[in-house]
This record gives structure tokens, sequence and C-alpha cells, in this order.
């Protein structure tokens, strides 16, 4: 059992409460999240895992499938099937070790994961050196799952973003209305139909620029999806933002 002191740091860590570093660093210093090492750049992730993050680069700018160094930055796909959105970045692969920090997170309620993989995600946006969106909204889930689950992964990974572009976070920009079937229990085909009408816009994004957030991009339905009625809202341009892309499905 956690003391009642290591709960409200690990309680900090998660939530990102500001003007508690010194607090925090002294009391309980950053621990790799895959090694159990003492932790850098004061992140629980050190040197040596920190190097064994699956880069995808180079990727597609629409879908962010990773592409081969010779190729265009659009994939051919896209090229000739544009998505609903107008361009997507994940940093990393969906293989090991971000796959166990995202598993970990969705479904062993492992919240400290979040924190980490949002740094990770922000850091990586601020690296692009690219002009930030005016909001960001996550992927919502339906509140029959929200229950279950205790927490939107795609919310708590929004938050780092957020802090470090300092926009807005439309924590319900976006409302899922329909439960449906668990796309991780679908094949490709049926991911693409099985969201259609899922989600509703709270309220309207004329001529906003947004990111919508997800933790992982498969065969990009659900964000797909969203991107529609985000679109049918009035936004006038949206972007996935993603921990990782899935290298074996494609949109």
């Amino acid at each position: 059992m956690f003391s009642k002191a290591q709960q409200l740091v690990n309680w900090i860590k998660i939530t990102g409460m500001t003007g508690v570093n010194t607090f925090q660093k002294a009391l309980l210093p950053p621990l790799c999240l895959l090694c159990g090492a003492a932790g850098t750049d004061h992140r629980d992730l050190c040197a040596g895992c920190a190097g064994d993050l699956p880069l995808n680069s180079p990727a597609c700018r629409c879908c962010a499938l990773p592409l081969l160094a010779e190729q265009g930055p659009i994939c051919g796909h896209c090229l000739s099937r544009p998505p609903s959105f107008d361009h997507a970045f994940a940093p990393f692969l969906y293989k090991s070790p971000v796959d166990y920090l995202i598993v970990g997170l969705k479904f062993n309620h492992r919240l400290s994961h979040a924190r980490l993989l949002g740094e990770l995600l922000a850091e990586a946006l601020v690296a692009r050196r690219e002009a930030p969106p005016d909001c960001i909204v996550p992927v919502p889930l339906h509140p029959r799952r929200l229950r279950e689950r205790g927490f939107n992964q795609a919310l708590e990974l929004c938050r780092a973003p957020a802090r470090r572009f300092q926009i807005p976070l439309l924590g319900e920009g976006l409302k899922r209305i329909r439960h449906t079937t668990p796309q991780t229990k679908l094949n490709a085909q049926q991911r693409r139909t099985n969201l259609v009408k899922a989600f509703i816009l709270s309220d309207p994004l004329k001529g906003k620029r947004v990111a919508l957030v997800d933790d992982v991009i498969t065969t990009a339905s659900t964000v797909t999806e969203c991107a529609r009625v985000l679109r049918a809202g009035g936004a006038a341009e949206i972007e996935i933002w993603a921990i990782a892309r899935a290298v074996d499905c494609a949109i």
C-alpha cells in the first residue's frame, strides 16, 4: 500500500498540478515506468528507455502511416482518397514499449502512463515548430464506457499539450451518443461502419483550427467519424494527434 504522502504525489503527477514541482521531486523523484531506473528530464522515463521508443518518421502527413525515406510527404492512399481530416501526427509506432504504456493506461488504470505519454506528445509537437491549433478536442467515450473505465484516456492525454501550448481543452467538445462494439473486437471493414452517427458536437466550432486527440490510430475509423462531425460543425482545419500509429492497418 502507498503511504498517504505517496498517494498525494501520485495524484499531483497525474493531474499535472503546478507550483509543486520542488515538493514532488523531493518526496518522490521520477522513476522510469518501463524499467524502474531514475527518470531523466523530470519525466518518468530514463534515457535508455527513451532511446528505445519506436519513432514514426518519416510518416504520411495526412494519415501518419510510416513512409519510406524516398517517398513524398503523402502516401498513395491519401493522394487517391483524402481523409475527412487535414493532417495526422503520431510521433511513435504502436510497438513495444509504447504499446505497453498505452495498454497499461487503457485497461489497467495506470494513469501515471497518461502523464508520461502526454508529455512525450507535447514535446514532439513542440519539436515540429508548427503553429498550434485554436483548441483541443479529445475523442469521447460513451457514458457507459466512461463509468466502466473511470476516465477517458484521450482526455488525459490532452492535458500536457493543452498546458504546453496554453490553448483551450474542450473536454466535452464532442459527445458519444451511441454505445457501440469496441473497435478492438472488429475487423477493418466493420470498424468503418461501427461508429456512424455515434458522435455529436456540443457547440459549433466555426472557423476553428482543431486538434482531435486519440491514443492510437489504427484504421482511423474513429477519428474519421469524429472529424466528419467537427467539419459539419464548422471546423476550418482538423489535425489528428495520437501517441502512436498502428502499422498493420490502413484508413
